[in-house]
């Protein structure tokens, strides 16, 4: 996996996204995805470090099938709200 943080005016912004989906475009009907170096960062990190990561952020942008699971599986996604684009899946969260 992949995993930046940054902080921004709405808290810490954690983006993780597997390694094989980076630098790949995902399209369903009128959603497009990129999933990009500048977003998610390029060096990977172990699934550990990526859920200590997501269980301080505030807002959590999440794709493909590991990073996804993970989230779930530390409860900072409910699977109900994961969406499939194309070939890979995401989601986001945001706590106010």
């Amino acid at each position: 996996m992949v995993c930046t943080e940054r902080q921004t005016p709405e808290g810490l912004l954690v983006a993780v996204c597997d390694a094989d989906v980076l630098g790949e475009t995902f399209e369903a009907g009128a959603v497009s995805l990129t999933v990009t170096e500048e977003f998610y960062g390029s060096d990977p990190v172990e699934a550990d470090v990526a859920a200590d990561a997501l269980a301080r952020a505030d807002v959590a942008n999440v794709v493909g099938h590991r990073a996804v699971d993970l989230a779930v599986e530390v409860g900072i996604v409910d699977e109900a709200n994961v969406l499939e684009v194309d070939e890979t899946v995401h989601a986001q969260a945001l706590w106010m």
